[in-house]
């Protein structure tokens, strides 16, 4: 039953060979690794009006048109870097892969760690501001907004464990249009002013400034709106997931999605600026500016906040979509469990899209699904990737001195060197509003995939061969010593024994005795068996019968010769039904975790099937 639920939702398992046909084209490799760069405009432009008004009131919106242009600025100068990245890392991986191989593993552990929050985050605000964008236009469903939210995550995770291709279409129609209906928003809004001559009018009516502008002010709005960069790099991450040319169709992608936010995070921002917008707790921004260009009962109004909040949801996409591919090349390496990366039944990182889907679901629920609890801690770790991955390419260039390295090494230096200092800005202006938490948490990630990184390389030198591999391999049959635990004389028992039979000849069958009555009714049951093998019986008068029959195989481990081995063959029921489970004792369970740490000491499980 399960395996067809499983096919329904999911579809049928797909070969390893079949790789190729998943990857993505431009077409849609665009939206799907874009449209978290692209759907923040929907909301950065909202963060820096934040900042602004309530200091300057009317005189905002002159200081949010240099704000947008210098992230515009900004945006220009990391695709220029980015591109390289391409060229240098055809297999991906991006800051990870970067900063390993050019700063150490250290730095690249940093970026990784920095990306991974920075990919839960994405998902976590994007769609809380999706769910903001539905309950602006129905605002009855404001007290449902947490349910809305996880719902979305899980259509989402649900869509990226169908595969790549199925991921592609499902999310990748709604990306286009979203940028279609806010180049009609823009197109219209400009035309209303520039051309017919109307005279928007504003929401709320402001007062005059209460301070100046400051440079202190400007940097907090600019910190605001470098949500805008966010996703950026996804395209340099997951190269692997293009089809072949890959390097060309990712820089294809990469400059599209570079004049995409151009245009629309601009053009909304002079929209704000135009029509005056104000942030509202219940209506966004976008919301505000649509009602004043096409009407609150619009179908373009309805429109417009349904690809909105489509499109934010699909920046959480993004995530889906490079977020398991870095868990993998983490996992390759050593640094997380090696699960991550192993490809599910339809050839996604699966365990990487369940996680994300765990840890971003929990972070919803406790911040209530308010996205301005989220967008403070957003921005720290994407710059600390950013930066990382810019200096790993500036040190690049001047290692390997390839072709114009010069020119390509300024380009990385001057990336590297403005978004350490954004990160900066980021971190002091946002460090009381929750971007200590990052700062903490990022040191806390690089120390426990050390540690895993660590536990794994004392696995790999234990279980090295060290010497000639025929030297270890035993010449001749050692003899094979069997302990086989007897609770009561039943079938499941008989069957252990009857195994023991077969793998060797020198057996014991050992009893705890906790009751003499009862141990005199089992030997009596046990003599009737007709067989030739020892009965051996201990006392325990204070009815500790694991702790006994540990010590008595300690005690016979210490008799061993050199490379001979003692099997305990335990017993244990098989009940498919597994609420039944609670019902019996978990003894042979706890022995068996035991018996695991003891060398020479085998622990061989003998089910025995419980009929309904």
């Amino acid at each position: 039953m399960f395996k067809k639920i499983q096919s329904l939702f999911l579809g049928k398992a797909l070969k390893t060979t079949e790789l190729t046909s998943e990857k993505y084209s431009i077409v849609w490799g665009l939206p799907v690794l874009s449209s978290d760069a692209i759907s923040s405009v929907a909301y950065a432009c909202e963060e820096i009006l934040m900042v602004l008004i309530p200091a300057l009131q009317i005189a905002a919106y002159k200081p949010l048109g240099y704000v947008a242009l210098a992230i515009t600025v900004l945006l220009s100068i990391l695709i220029f870097s980015y591109r390289q990245t391409i060229d240098c890392y055809p297999n991906g991986g991006g800051s990870y892969i970067v900063a390993t191989d050019n700063l150490g593993k250290t730095p690249g552990l940093i970026a990784a760690a920095s990306l991974t929050i920075d990919y839960v985050l994405t998902v976590a605000v994007s769609t809380c501001a999706g769910t903001a964008a539905i309950t602006s236009a129905f605002p009855s469903l404001l007290p449902y907004k947490v349910i809305i939210t996880v719902a979305l995550i899980s259509l989402l995770a649900l869509g990226n464990l169908r595969g790549m291709k199925d991921s592609a279409k499902l999310f990748g129609i709604p990306t286009y249009l979203f940028i279609l209906s806010i180049l009609i928003m823009i197109l219209t809004g400009i035309f209303k002013v520039l051309v017919l001559g109307q005279t928007p009018e504003a929401a709320v009516q402001l007062t005059e400034p209460m301070q100046d502008l400051t440079i202190v002010l400007f940097l907090r709005a600019f910190s605001a709106g470098c949500t805008a960069l966010t996703g950026v790099e996804a395209v340099s991450d997951g190269i692997p997931n293009f089809k072949e040319p890959s390097q060309k169709n990712a820089k294809i992608v990469l400059g599209l999605l570079a004049g995409i936010v151009f245009v629309i995070f601009g053009g909304v921002s002079y929209l704000a600026t135009m029509y005056q917008a104000v942030p509202f707790q219940d209506r966004t921004v976008v919301a505000q500016i649509a009602i004043q260009i096409f009407g609150q009962h619009s179908i373009m109004f309805y429109v417009v906040q349904a690809t909105t909040a489509v499109i934010l949801v699909m920046a959480a996409n993004t995530a889906f979509a490079d977020l398991p591919l870095l868990l993998s090349y983490l996992a390759r390496d050593g640094y997380i469990a090696r699960q991550f990366s192993s490809r599910g039944k339809r050839l996604s990182f699966s365990n990487g899209i369940v996680l994300l889907f765990l840890i971003s679901s929990g972070l919803v629920i406790v911040v209530g699904a308010n996205s301005h609890h989220l967008i403070p801690l957003y921005s720290v770790g994407v710059f600390i990737s950013f930066t990382l991955s810019q200096f790993g390419m500036f040190k690049r260039w001047f290692r390997t001195k390839e072709g114009n390295w010069k020119h390509k090494a300024l380009i990385n230096g001057l990336g590297g060197t403005v978004t350490a200092i954004t990160c900066v800005i980021i971190a002091v202006n946002k460090f009381f509003d929750g971007a200590w938490i990052i700062i903490l948490c990022i040191p806390f990630l690089v120390l426990v995939m050390t540690r895993i990184k660590r536990h794994y390389e004392k696995v790999r030198e234990n279980l090295k061969v060290d010497k000639e591999p025929s030297e270890l391999i035993f010449k001749q049959k050692m003899p094979n010593h069997i302990i086989v635990p007897l609770q009561t004389i039943n079938k499941s028992f008989i069957k252990s024994l009857n195994y023991s039979l077969v793998i060797g000849d020198s057996i014991e069958v050992y009893h705890v005795s906790t009751d003499e009555e009862q141990t005199k009714k089992l030997v009596e049951k046990y003599n009737k068996l007709g067989i030739d093998i020892s009965l051996v019986i201990e006392q325990a008068p204070y009815r500790n019968v694991n702790e006994t029959l540990i010590n008595y195989v300690d005690k016979k481990q210490g008799e061993l010769n050199k490379c001979e081995m003692l099997t305990i063959v335990m017993p244990q029921f098989t009940i498919y039904k597994w609420w039944y489970k609670i019902l019996h004792n978990q003894t042979s369970m706890f022995l068996r975790q035991s018996f695991k740490k003891r060398r020479n000491v085998a622990v061989v499980t003998i089910p025995y099937i419980i009929h309904e």
